[in-house]
């Protein structure tokens, strides 16, 4: 499921599925290592886009700094 790029809103959502499954003690090892790989990948990619909307914000923030002024 992570191959694809998924919007934060879903990332964040699935990353909350996998930590349900992983609580879950039935998972046989080779799934719970598939399931905590792709959390991992959710997890880097939510913090890409975190930082991606944080630099954004503060480019929007500076601007409107300037009209102010």
């Amino acid at each position: 499921m992570a191959a694809k790029q998924l919007k934060f809103q879903e990332a964040m959502k699935r990353l909350d599925e996998i930590v349900a499954l992983l609580n879950n003690n039935e998972l046989e090892l080779e799934e719970a290592m598939s399931l905590f790989e792709e959390g991992l990948k959710l997890s880097a990619q939510c913090e890409k886009q975190l930082k991606k909307f944080e630099t954004k914000m503060d480019q929007l923030m500076e601007v409107n700094q300037d009209v102010d002024e």
